[in-house]
């Protein structure tokens, strides 16, 4: 199985290097990146910084030592799996389905 991490961006256009984690698998990326997402709204939500647009995705390391964009089997990012799921329907559902258990 190849390395698996989460960048993260909580301001874009800020000066320096995106937040990076490495995880054990794609459900810990998803979960994550999640988490960062909340907490940059709870920070909004509780004045603590006064807007934000942040960024952040779940990388994997190739064979040729690059850090790429992961994609399930069918081509789709994290945020296209979570774009068309139905109402009832969880990512963890969808990792359920189609066998996405943190291989890459």
């Amino acid at each position: 199985m190849s390395k698996l991490r989460v960048w993260w961006i909580p301001q874009l256009g800020m000066d320096g290097k995106p937040f990076v984690r490495e995880v054990e698998n794609v459900k810990e990326g998803w979960k994550l990146i999640n988490i960062l997402a909340d907490y940059d709204l709870y920070q909004l939500d509780n004045r603590i910084k006064p807007d934000y647009s942040n960024a952040g995705g779940l990388e994997y390391l190739d064979d040729d030592g690059e850090w790429c964009e992961w994609q399930d089997s069918n081509g789709d990012s994290l945020d296209e799996i979570e774009r068309w799921l139905d109402g009832d329907d969880t990512m963890s559902d969808y990792f359920d389905e189609h066998g996405v258990n943190g291989q890459v």
